[in-house]
């Protein structure tokens, strides 16, 4: 059983310039504990679908909603938090063998995702009662 403390998770504040011509994110070098290795977005989520609903056992990753927004909500096997990401200047970092779910997507919302891995589907656990074994 994963019992890792959910309470180590937090929204993370993205650095940002700020201008009177707009704001500028920026993430690079020692922003996030790992080096980007893949980048992928979700829109057009309808807002009664869901995204997510898997844990990864190695890859990390971080969530900016660039646009809109949606809920997180994060469970290690015992107990659940969820977070509203709105702000294009807070993400949100997923450890390992955390289970996430993604739902009630607004219009327009666009879901960042920074992550420390290439997609391998052995990384993944897509069985809940599997995640609740480790």
């Amino acid at each position: 059983m994963n019992y890792r403390n959910l309470e180590e998770i937090t929204l993370t504040d993205v650095p940002t310039i700020a201008d009177a011509r707009g704001n500028l994110a920026v993430i690079e070098k020692d922003c996030l504990p790992y080096p980007i290795k893949r980048v992928y977005y979700l829109f057009d989520v309808p807002s009664d679908s869901y995204r997510g609903g898997h844990a990864h056992k190695e890859q990390l990753e971080f969530l900016i909603a660039l646009s809109g927004s949606f809920t997180v909500t994060v469970d290690n096997g015992i107990s659940k938090k969820s977070f509203l990401l709105n702000k294009p200047n807070k993400g949100l970092l997923l450890p390992t063998r955390i289970w996430r779910e993604l739902e009630d997507f607004s219009a327009g919302a666009v879901c960042l995702v920074l992550s420390s891995g290439e997609f391998d589907e052995k990384d993944y656990i897509r069985d809940y009662q599997d995640f609740k074994k480790t």
